[in-house]
């Protein structure tokens, strides 16, 4: 893209351009949609039924049709790939190279022994929906840079997923900021494969399309490269309230 004003993101049309699956039936969609009206006024219990099943269903659906749909926690579901495999404790390993003196691999429970950190910050998407006070837990991914050795050379962070699509950076500098976090918990539970889980990147100040899901590798490299939004037309300096021509009030 080339305008100055970024489409928004088509849940609708993304996985259609890429190829990937078929299209739902119209009673499916229907049935979605009721659900997630239903959602809204549920009680606790219920809303996580509704939960579990749109993270479900999202995983499968290759429309995208579900990342339109609020859960009961406020947030959408998406993803640009038209499957994600599940990982846990068995084979998740997330790696750490590029320009590092140390190149490293961590398993989950490696990450879990190692100090957290706890932010409870609003989480702001570019499209415009707004979570509060959403708990965040993990390792700061400063900690893990300062453990790789980071060489003279490096002046940015690219970040991949075992979802085999999507990509995100950050400078060196943005990297290092104590509200970034290699994040283990959200809302106070381990983070579900739904939201990005067991391990999803969490950049506070920034618009949530930053906080990479399902992250498997951290590479340092000399020069920012963008990342799968930032490619097709989002800033990649992403600050809530001061990035994409929005004026949303900052999650800091």
């Amino acid at each position: 893209m080339t305008s100055e004003q970024p489409a928004e993101p088509s849940e609708l049309e993304e996985p259609e351009e890429e190829g990937h699956g078929t299209p739902v039936g119209r009673r499916l969609v229907l049935g979605m949609l009721g659900l997630g009206a239903l959602g809204v006024a549920a009680a606790p219990p219920l809303q996580r039924g509704l939960e579990s099943f749109l993270g479900n269903a999202a995983d499968k659906d290759p429309t995208g049709l579900t990342g339109l749909l609020p859960n009961g926690g406020g947030f959408r579901y998406y993803s640009v790939a038209s499957s994600v495999p599940h990982k846990g404790a068995d084979d998740y390993r997330l790696t750490i190279d590029g320009l590092v003196d140390r190149p490293t691999t961590y398993a989950l429970a490696e990450l879990r022994a190692m100090p957290q950190t706890r932010l409870v910050r609003d989480v702001q998407c570019v499209t415009g929906w707004r979570v509060p006070d959403t708990p965040f837990e993990g390792v700061q991914l400063s900690r893990l840079l300062d453990a790789a050795g980071v060489r003279p050379a490096a002046t940015a962070v690219r970040f991949t997923c075992f979802d085999g699509t999507y990509t995100e950076s950050l400078t060196l500098r943005q990297a290092r900021r104590d509200d970034v976090l290699v994040a283990l918990r959200m809302q106070d539970k381990p983070v579900s494969h739904s939201h990005g889980g067991p391990v999803r990147l969490y950049v506070a100040p920034m618009y949530f399309y930053k906080s990479a899901k399902w992250l498997s590798g951290i590479t340092l490299t000399e020069d920012v490269r963008p990342g799968y939004w930032e490619e097709r037309g989002y800033d990649v300096d992403a600050w809530v309230g001061r990035s994409n021509g929005r004026d949303d009030e900052p999650t800091t």
